[in-house]
Parts: C-alpha cells; sequence; structure tokens
C-alpha cells in the first residue's frame, strides 16, 4: 500500500486559493450588481408591494 506523498505547505496553500476564490465568488455574487440592475429590482420590488397592499380588504373593526 503506497499513498501519494503530499507536500503540506503546498496543499495549504492550494487550499486556502481554493477558499479565497469561493469568497470571491460570493462577493462578486452579491456586490456585483450595477447601478442600474439594483435600481431595477428596487422599483420591481416596490411594485410588487404596492400591487400586494391594493389588494388588501379593510377589515371592520370590533369596537364600532
Amino acid at each position: 500500500m503506497s499513498a501519494e506523498i503530499v507536500n503540506l505547505r503546498q496543499f495549504r496553500k492550494k487550499q486556502a486559493r481554493s477558499e479565497k476564490e469561493k469568497e470571491a465568488e460570493q462577493n462578486r455574487i452579491n456586490f456585483g450588481r450595477t447601478k442600474a440592475e439594483k435600481n431595477l429590482t428596487k422599483a420591481l420590488n416596490d411594485k410588487a408591494a404596492k400591487s400586494h397592499e391594493a389588494g388588501r380588504m379593510d377589515t371592520p373593526k370590533a369596537d364600532e
């Protein structure tokens, strides 16, 4: 049984690079949007909220 010989220093560096790349990818997803894209998303969310509120029925209060 012969196991593959691994240089731990190189392995740790490779693993650290991999972790940094994963974090960078996540940051690209979270923060890599243009101002126009952010404004569009905000406008769509506002429109959806207004549409949702427009469909709300007012319930009579029990005190009256």
